[in-house]
């Protein structure tokens, strides 16, 4: 592992930030944010982990950082956006806790899935197993929960209410559950900052996911962290999610949480997070 702080890395031609924090010689953590945050959505969560002695790495992910926002959804597809985690973790040379929310727990589950080589505890925030969602979808109110995947597919029409109406985006994002303080950062960190068209290109490669989600169940010790108050995630894809890991596994929900979780729940996220972590040792 890197004794220096690792603040970006290459990988497919591009360059991705990162913030790379706590103690040198701690376990390492990576944390992957999801839409609409970048890596700053761990602000709140990794303090907490640093005083357990680990070392966090949090990226800015493809389509967010400025130095990887390629033109195309064909770029945005599930495997790249998992090689390039791979990448960081040979950065890092060791292998990894790993942390993901929203699009950061679909990339997470694929890596852990396809790569548990690398992955030494896998916690996923808010967004179940693949498989899971897809059944969830059919079975309950999850298909109408995700009626906006939809409306992300129309090309450009989210990009120029971002661009010419940003007030609209926020508003839903507001009833979605964000603070106020969260719709500003989203506005400063995501509108102002440029990475609006590469996060949607996340949903907008969705139709060439299908031969690469879902078609694996994960070994490694997993925990799944679920809000009551989400609006986005339905309660049967989080009791569908048992079903396809095949380690250790816990089930953590959290009452009377939104979807923000790393920011409105930081603590008891961290708790979740440190118990899967302890659950497997300190590394040899």
């Amino acid at each position: 592992m890197t004794a220096a702080r690792l603040t970006a890395y290459s990988h497919d031609g591009l360059t991705f930030d990162v913030l790379d924090d706590g103690p040198l010689d701690g376990d390492p953590v990576v944390l992957l944010h999801g839409w609409p945050e970048r890596a700053t959505t761990w602000r709140s969560v990794a303090p907490l982990l640093h005083a357990r002695g680990l070392r966090t790495y949090a990226p800015d992910q493809r389509g967010y950082s400025p130095g990887a926002r390629p033109l195309g959804r064909w770029h945005y597809r599930i495997g790249r956006l998992t090689a390039d985690v791979v990448a960081l973790v040979e950065e890092i040379g060791r292998p990894v806790h790993l942390v993901g929310h929203d699009w950061g727990s679909i990339v997470g589950w694929h890596l852990a899935a396809t790569r548990p080589d690398l992955v030494r505890s896998w916690t996923a925030v808010s967004v179940p197993h693949p498989r899971a969602f897809v059944r969830a979808a059919v079975t309950s109110s999850q298909g109408l929960k995700s009626w906006y995947m939809g409306l992300f597919q129309v090309p450009l029409l989210v990009d120029l209410v971002g661009r010419f109406a940003p007030t609209l985006l926020l508003r839903a994002l507001r009833e979605g559950g964000m603070t106020e303080e969260e719709v500003r950062r989203c506005r400063a960190e995501i509108l102002d900052y440029g990475a609006l068209p590469g996060g949607l290109g996340w949903y907008r490669a969705l139709p060439f996911a299908a031969g690469e989600v879902g078609t694996s169940e994960v070994s490694v010790p997993t925990t799944f962290v679920w809000s009551t108050e989400d609006v986005a995630l339905a309660r049967r894809g989080a009791e569908l999610t048992a079903q396809h890991v095949t380690g250790p596994y816990e089930f953590v929900e959290l009452e009377g949480v939104s979807h923000w979780v790393p920011t409105q729940a930081p603590e008891a996220l961290a708790e979740a997070v440190l118990r899967r972590i302890d659950s497997v040792g300190a590394a040899r």
